[in-house]
C-alpha cells in the first residue's frame, strides 16, 4: 500500500510517498481502509519533531473510511462499517491500524470526506465551548481567528449555546465567513485595536471568556478584554485529554457528527489533495492562509 512516511524530521520535503507493507491489526485493533484524511497543524508538529514520535513513522492523525478487518478481542465492530477517528498516527496512508475503541461510526447522510473534516476540529471546538469554559446564554465570548478551521466551528457552537460572539479576523473575506458562521460582531484587527473595540461593543464591561489560539501577539490585550472575574484559560489544546475514555469520545463525537448530519453545524472543506501531495497540503496549511479544512484522498 502507499503511505506518507517520515524518516527524519524537518520541512515538508521529508514527507515521502512510499510503498509499505499493509499492517495487520493486533489485539483490540482494526484495519481501516482510508477514504479521506485530515491535514492538521498537529501533523506539522510531528513532522518538525516538536511532538515526538519514533522514526520512521506514517504521518497523519485523522481519517475516515471503512473497516477492512478486525483483530482478536474486538467485538461490536464488523468489516464494512463506516468509521472515523482521530488520535493515532498513520492516517496519511491507504490503510491504517487503529485501536478499535478510537473508531466512531459515521452516521447516515455523512460521507467520508465530511466525517474526516469534522472530527479533530469539531471535537476541539466542542471541548472548548462545552468543557474548558462551558458557555451559556448571556455570556459574551471573544474568539480569535474566528474564520479558521476551529474558529468557524467554535462560533457556531457558541451560538447554539446562546452566547454572544465577537470574532477577530485579518481580512474582509474572513470577516464575511465569521459572520456567516453566526458571529454577532467581527473585528478586523489589522484595521482596529481589538481591545478598544471589545470594550466599545460591550459598553466597557468586557467578555466572560476569550478563546485565544494566537497567543504571543494577543495575550495581554486579551486579558484586558475580560470582564471582572472573566476567564482566559491558559492551556495547550490536547484533544486526547478530552476524549480519554470511550464514553467521552463517543459523546463528543456523537454531538459533532449528529449536528453535521442534521445540518446544524456547517463545515468548510477548502481543498482536497491526492495523498502524494501531502507536502503541498502542509505548506498551504502552514501559510495560515486557509479558512477551511484541507483533506488528503488516497484514491
Amino acid at each position: 500500500m502507499k503511505a506518507i512516511r517520515v524518516h527524519a524530521t524537518g520541512g515538508p520535503e521529508v514527507l515521502r510517498f512510499e510503498e509499505v507493507p499493509t499492517p495487520t491489526p493486533g489485539r483490540g485493533e482494526a484495519l481501516v481502509k482510508i477514504e479521506a484524511a485530515g491535514v492538521n497543524f498537529t501533523d506539522i508538529y510531528y513532522r518538525l519533531g516538536w511532538t515526538k514520535a519514533a522514526l520512521p513513522f506514517t504521518a497523519g492523525v485523522e481519517a475516515a473510511g471503512t473497516v477492512a478487518t478486525v483483530g482478536p478481542e474486538v467485538s461490536g465492530l464488523e468489516p464494512g462499517e463506516r468509521v472515523v477517528y482521530t488520535g493515532p498516527l498513520g492516517a496519511y496512508a491507504e490503510q491504517a491500524v487503529v485501536p478499535a475503541w478510537r473508531l466512531v461510526r459515521v452516521p447516515r447522510g455523512i460521507d467520508a470526506r465530511t466525517a474526516a473534516a469534522a472530527m479533530l476540529q469539531g471535537m476541539t471546538a466542542h471541548y472548548l465551548s462545552h468543557s474548558t469554559y462551558p458557555l451559556k446564554a448571556g455570556h459574551t465570548a471573544l474568539v480569535h481567528a474566528a474564520a479558521g478551521g476551529v474558529g468557524l466551528l467554535l462560533v457556531q457552537m457558541a451560538k447554539m449555546l446562546g452566547a454572544r460572539v465577537i470574532g477577530t479576523v485579518s481580512t474582509e473575506a474572513k470577516a464575511r465567513l465569521a459572520r456567516d458562521a453566526g458571529a454577532d460582531e467581527v473585528i478586523d484587527y489589522t484595521q482596529a485595536d481589538f481591545e478598544a473595540e471589545v470594550k466599545r461593543l460591550t459598553g466597557g464591561r468586557g467578555v466572560q471568556v476569550v478563546y485565544d489560539s494566537v497567543g504571543k501577539t494577543t495575550f495581554d490585550k486579551s486579558l484586558n478584554c475580560l470582564a471582572p472575574r472573566g476567564y482566559l484559560f491558559l492551556t495547550r489544546p490536547t484533544l486526547g485529554n478530552y476524549t480519554a475514555t470511550p464514553d467521552e469520545l463517543n459523546a463528543r463525537a456523537g454531538d459533532v457528527l449528529g449536528w453535521v448530519a442534521a445540518g446544524r453545524l456547517r463545515l468548510r472543506i477548502e481543498r482536497t489533495f491526492r495523498l502524494a501531495e501531502a507536502a503541498e497540503a502542509q505548506r498551504l496549511l502552514a501559510s495560515r492562509g486557509t479558512t477551511g479544512k484541507l483533506l488528503l484522498v488516497p484514491a
